[in-house]
């Protein structure tokens, strides 16, 4: 059996999923593994890279089925003791998938490991390791308090902003960016939720596995640069936007709303609406469209 399965999802992309193919090829060095390529039915030629990577397993979607079902494709088409979920827009630096493989061979009570995302400029990505969403934090998150006091303990508990960044360190929530996840953890919690389009289900995917009893470890030293939203999500973004926001209800609705009275709820679902709308809005007039926050 291979050691790692890297499963990565593209949407008229070509330019990054090549450079992403790339580094993966030149950062393995230790593991066995391969690489599974699903295609979202694009348009600028991004399957014809198959005849330039024949080692490569490619499949080609006629059309859009969404991140999560074409994550599953390839998971299902895969045989890795391990499996990665690798976005198309990473830059995979030198030994980071080794680095996950070896921490959870390391950890037998680990489910799932994430590296330390950066931005194109070096600086890190918070997202890539955070807290369950709850109604409070994600109010801190959502309404801007955690930017306003970034070293707020209590403003930043969903992207801990408490911890210490040079330890490996368990966490609630990976992202969807880059995480490999252990084969006997998707046998027992099952693949990504397909009732999400493609947003929400890293957090899902997580919340199931910690519920499971399996721990998700943060590891710093396992470095991938992620560009964020580059890689596909721009050429449809009002629809993803919608996706965004629809993700952020559907995982209250499946996970939260049953431990909450009404009026809490309402407020939740409200804030989702109101938030998506002023997204919306913003967007109309931005020049460059893209979904959540812009990545340096």
């Amino acid at each position: 059996m291979t050691d790692v399965s890297v499963c990565i999802v593209n949407f008229n992309a070509r330019e990054h999923l090549e450079n992403c193919l790339v580094s993966v090829i030149n950062s393995m060095k230790k593991h066995t593994y391969e690489i599974i390529v699903v295609d979202n039915g694009s348009s600028d030629g991004s399957a014809e890279l198959s005849n330039r990577y024949p080692n490569i397993k490619f499949i080609k979607n006629q059309e859009n089925a969404g991140f999560i079902k074409a994550n599953n494709q390839a998971i299902r088409a895969s045989t890795g003791s391990y499996v990665m979920s690798l976005n198309n827009d990473t830059i995979v630096k030198d030994g980071a998938i080794d680095l996950l493989v070896d921490l959870l061979e390391s950890s037998p009570d680990a489910g799932a490991a994430g590296p330390k995302l950066l931005n194109s400029d070096g600086t890190v990505q918070l997202q890539c390791r955070r807290r369950l969403p709850d109604p409070v934090s994600s109010f801190y998150y959502f309404s801007g308090l955690s930017r306003l006091f970034p070293k707020s303990r209590m403003f930043g508990a969903y992207l801990m902003v408490d911890l210490d960044d040079k330890q490996v360190t368990e966490v609630d929530c990976l992202c969807g960016a880059a995480m490999l996840v252990r084969r006997k953890v998707i046998d027992e919690v099952g693949l990504m939720d397909e009732d999400y389009f493609m947003y929400g289900d890293d957090i899902d995917w997580c919340y199931r596995i910690k519920k499971a009893g399996w721990k998700i470890l943060y590891c710093p030293d396992a470095e991938i640069v992620h560009l964020g939203g580059r890689g596909g999500s721009r050429k449809r973004s009002y629809g993803n936007i919608f996706e965004f926001h629809r993700s952020m209800a559907l995982f209250y609705s499946k996970h939260y709303a049953s431990r909450y009275v009404f009026a809490v709820n309402w407020l939740v679902y409200s804030g989702i609406w109101l938030k998506y709308a002023v997204a919306l809005a913003m967007n109309i007039f931005r020049k460059e469209k893209f979904v959540g926050t812009k990545k340096p």
